[in-house]
């Protein structure tokens, strides 16, 4: 059981890595929100044993933390 659970979060975290190599045309802003929500929904997703809310969690708060990071400072 713990290497179907492990297989399943080295997946997420391939299919994230492919999906950030989309953010060629984005600000940088928006790929530090992307890399966060990724890192997030991995980071939720081995702490709570990959539930769905904790992977949801998960990319929801890093996706927030990494938008805030990058904002611009005025």
């Amino acid at each position: 059981m713990k290497t179907i659970q492990h297989f399943r979060n080295l997946t997420l975290a391939a299919i994230s890595l492919m999906a950030l190599s989309a953010c060629a045309g984005m600000s940088q802003q928006d790929t530090s929100t992307a890399v966060g929500a990724g890192v997030g929904a991995v980071g939720g997703a081995v702490l709570t044993g990959g539930s769905a809310i904790g992977t949801v969690g998960g990319a929801a708060v890093g996706g927030i933390i990494g938008h805030e990071i990058a904002k611009d400072k005025k």
